[in-house]
């Protein structure tokens, strides 16, 4: 535009066109009632911010997924993950607004949403493939295939087809997932590297000194419980359960046998970076693993507040789309998608505890002596 022809605050935002957006299937928004065009605003929000969602994540997926991670970059990407975490905070608020609509406000126009259902919602589909969901790990909608509710659909619109296909798409390119698994796997532990001479036996030396360190740890807690009068051989069984649990993570034993050697580094690098999290080199990388733990936490309290919103409004009836409805909505609470991020907490042992650490130099910013050189 010329100076003749100022951009405004109209212009810039489209809103001639967002705000004719909200009209359902009427020919305008004004044949549709205001409780109608509340569920559609509302839900029209949602979506906008999963796009700004998909934004960041493929940012940071990008980040992570290079062949090199400079340390710089580490910042940048807990900075883009933090704006995921506090959209889905503000996501989660908005179901208090969902909730001002009474469940026979909304009995009034649900057969207008036909087969529509919110699991329809490719946005939220493309999210979870890039953060990482694999297929087995989703729970069923009826009797169908994911994708497959959307697909059987009579018709879909060139830019519901193009979204098809992006979550196609993500389904087979690197999730944030496996990004971080392979930034883990190349993280030095006990300032030994992947390709280093030993770093095998340096590894296994790390993850044994730290096992025998959790051993003993849980020993002084049987002790203690034993004598504020618990009972000994449920004490023992429960610790004997954890111990066994904590000796399976830290091995790989959960992973394909092909897959295990990769999986316990990378494992034994989750641990490294959360027990050492105070050398300044492992700072930030910790921050960043639990900023990705919070946004995965956020997205938890978002499924739980959307099911407990349905069950308020609309009980247990079947889904519009022809799911189970809240019991479905409670499966996808149940989701991780970075399970390994959470089970290593069960690990963790006091500062005081931690196998020595070796190399720690290698861990602490670079410095250079301010004396002059002697010349």
């Amino acid at each position: 535009m010329t100076s003749s022809n100022p951009i405004t605050y109209w212009d810039y935002l489209h809103l001639d066109d967002l705000l004719t957006l909200q009209r359902g299937l009427a020919e305008d928004d004004a044949d549709i009632s205001e409780d109608e065009l509340h569920f559609i605003v509302v839900h029209q929000a949602f979506e906008l911010w999963f796009k700004l969602i998909l934004r960041e994540l493929r940012l940071a997926r990008d980040k992570m997924a290079a062949s090199f991670v400079e340390e710089e970059t580490i910042p940048y990407v807990v900075h883009h993950v933090r704006r995921v975490v506090e959209i889905l905070r503000l996501a989660t608020e908005q179901f208090r607004v969902m909730e001002t609509l009474t469940p026979q406000d909304f009995l009034a126009f649900r057969h207008k949403l036909g087969t529509a259902s919110g699991f329809q919602s490719l946005q939220m589909r493309e999210i979870e493939a890039l953060m990482g969901l694999r297929e087995p790990e989703r729970a069923a909608f009826g009797h169908t295939d994911p994708l497959t509710a959307v697909l059987s659909m009579a018709q879909l619109s060139p830019h519901s087809m193009a979204m098809l296909q992006r979550v196609q798409q993500a389904r087979q390119d690197v999730s944030l997932r496996q990004a971080l698994h392979t930034w883990l796997y190349r993280t030095p532990i006990q300032g030994s590297r992947p390709g280093d001479a030993n770093d095998a036996d340096v590894v296994r030396i790390f993850l044994e000194a730290y096992f025998s360190a959790l051993r003993q740890q849980q020993a002084t807690q049987m002790d203690q419980l034993e004598a504020d009068g618990g009972d000994r051989a449920a004490i023992q069984t429960r610790f004997a359960a954890s111990l066994h649990a904590s000796h399976a993570f830290l091995s790989g034993a959960d992973a394909a046998v092909s897959e295990r050697l990769q999986i316990c580094r990378l494992r034994a690098a989750l641990l490294f970076i959360e027990s050492y999290r105070d050398l300044p080199l492992l700072a930030w990388p910790r921050l960043l693993l639990d900023t990705v733990v919070e946004m995965e936490e956020g997205l938890i309290l978002w499924r739980t507040r959307h099911a407990r919103m349905v069950e308020r409004v609309i009980g247990r009836r079947v889904g519009t789309g022809g799911s189970s409805g809240v019991d479905y909505l409670d499966e996808t609470a149940k989701y991780r998608i970075f399970p390994e991020l959470w089970a290593v907490r069960t690990l963790l042992l006091p500062r005081a505890a931690l196998p020595a650490l070796q190399r720690a130099a290698l861990y602490h910013f670079a410095t250079r002596d301010p004396s002059p050189t002697k010349r």
